[in-house]
């Protein structure tokens, strides 16, 4: 499985860290151990579906835990049914120079 999270955290960070509540969700998907790629507006993540699920789920309830008032997750989600779908590197290789 492959998702893609953005965090709108309530506020984005912190007087000393601009992104502090965004950087908390970064850290736990990075702490889940699947492998995933920080964009300019989000992060996408791919492995296990169960492991997908945690890792999102990781990375909501980080946002708050850091201090975010509120957060709104957004998620977009690709799985394939009966055969593994393409990895994240087979999804942009042609787009990558």
């Amino acid at each position: 499985m492959i998702a893609e999270l953005e965090v709108v955290p309530r506020p984005v960070g912190t007087d000393e860290t601009r992104y502090a509540h965004v950087d908390a969700a970064i850290t736990a998907l990075a702490a889940s151990g699947l492998t995933y790629e920080v964009g300019a507006l989000g992060t996408t993540i791919e492995g296990p579906p169960d492991a997908v699920w945690a890792a999102l789920r990781s990375a909501h309830e980080a946002t708050l835990t850091s201090g975010a008032d509120a957060v709104i997750s957004v998620v977009k989600l690709a799985q394939a049914r009966d055969e593994p779908g393409p990895s994240m590197t087979e999804l942009v290789a042609d787009h990558r120079s």
